[in-house]
């Protein structure tokens, strides 16, 4: 099956959550592992900044409902607390786009 036939996968997470970008680019390797074994594409991961949060939160939401995306991946729901409490962002995520969001434990 080709990338093209298997349904997209994006990823969000908070850049200060990791010491540095390789880190970070740790993740994003990680993340489009799960996503092939899971028979997913991988597409961008969505890294936000504290600083000008939460921008790529609302990016990401925009391409989810862009692109019918069925899923996002984080590593964990603390990845969304720059955008409000992770539990209650989660379910607005939910029932706003339709697309569930999937947890992968690659630390933190």
């Amino acid at each position: 099956m080709t990338d093209d036939a298997r349904p997209l996968l994006l990823g969000y997470a908070r850049r200060d959550l990791y010491l540095s970008d390789r880190h970070v680019d740790d993740l994003k390797c990680e993340l489009e592992a799960f996503a092939k074994l899971e028979g997913l594409a991988m597409g961008s991961v969505y890294v936000e900044d504290p600083d000008t949060a939460p921008a790529t939160f609302e990016a990401l939401v925009a391409s989810v409902n862009r692109y019918q995306i069925t899923a996002v991946v984080l590593p964990s729901l603390r990845h969304l607390a720059l955008v409000g409490n992770p539990a209650e962002v989660q379910v607005q995520f939910e029932r706003v786009t339709g697309a569930r969001i999937v947890l992968h434990g690659v630390a933190p």
